[in-house]
């Protein structure tokens, strides 16, 4: 019998400008399919820049990145497609045995956040950046992509927007999971951002980036720009403190080990029925 395939669409947002977290999620989907017993092949689609949207039925993962600017719509052709795009998936997994399994970042959590009208996305009183503290919520103790991380863990934070106030009845509704909040500010007034919900058993997504790895972002932090951006808006204890946890393996090495590849795992367990040794 001939082995299948695992396939993978990536989902680029980033409008054609520079991205390390793009390079490591295709670094992650690299290092799965050199270590996958199974045949594993990956597409990149141009979303936002050349409006190039996956065929659901060619893929059975797929992985939409961060991005920047504004979340909600702007007037252009790609947002229908990404909208169907989500829909599609949605209702393919609910009709059919063979789930699609769908992994949202950032920029694309939010758009996901809006389509589904889950809670209200709005502009940030300043940018969030660096290496900062997630915790979990209750229903995040018991997920699975969570389950070898401390509370809280730490992941790079980067985003001018917020996912607050959210329709608690409708994403009873839908049986979605908040698994994550930012972290806890005691002397700041203002309600903690969502920072990441179980959609579906097969559709997750994350406020914050679980891809990002140590080296690249150092190197970002050490331009001159980007060093002087970040002192002028944060602060120099706030752009030390980002330096010093970025090699810490129970921080960002740990969370980029953990979410993507245990998603990938997971995904392909159950799109093959067989089982694997899970990550950590």
């Amino acid at each position: 019998m001939k082995q299948k395939e695992i396939r993978i669409a990536l989902l680029d947002m980033n409008n054609q400008q520079p991205n390390q977290g793009f390079k490591n999620i295709v670094d992650l989907v690299k290092m799965f399919r050199t270590e996958s017993e199974m045949k594993v092949s990956f597409d990149i689609y141009d979303v936002r820049y050349r409006c190039e949207l996956p065929t659901i039925s060619q893929y059975d993962i797929f992985i939409s990145s961060g991005g920047p600017g504004n979340p909600h719509r702007e007037g252009f052709i790609w947002e229908d497609k990404f909208s169907q795009f989500l829909d599609d998936i949605w209702q393919h997994n609910v009709e059919n045995e063979n789930k699609k399994f769908l992994f949202l970042i950032c920029h694309s959590f939010q758009l996901a956040v809006i389509h589904w009208d889950l809670a209200n996305v709005c502009t940030r009183k300043s940018y969030s950046f660096g290496v900062m503290p997630i915790h979990k919520t209750v229903e995040g103790t018991s997920e699975f992509l969570f389950e070898n991380l401390p509370d809280p863990f730490y992941a790079i934070d980067s985003r001018a927007y917020q996912c607050i106030e959210p329709d608690d009845e409708k994403i009873e509704l839908f049986d979605m999971k908040i698994v994550a909040l930012e972290k806890i500010r005691p002397h700041v007034e203002l309600e903690r951002a969502i920072m990441a919900i179980r959609f579906s058993d097969e559709i997750f997504g994350t406020q914050f980036h679980p891809e990002a790895e140590p080296k690249g972002f150092r190197e970002n932090l050490k331009d001159k720009n980007n060093k002087q951006t970040m002192i002028k808006h944060h602060g120099l204890d706030k752009y030390k403190e980002t330096l010093d946890r970025i090699d810490d393996p129970d921080k960002i090495v740990l969370t980029q080990a953990q979410i993507i590849p245990r998603f990938l795992q997971d995904a392909t367990q159950k799109i093959t029925k067989k089982k694997f040794e899970f990550v950590g």
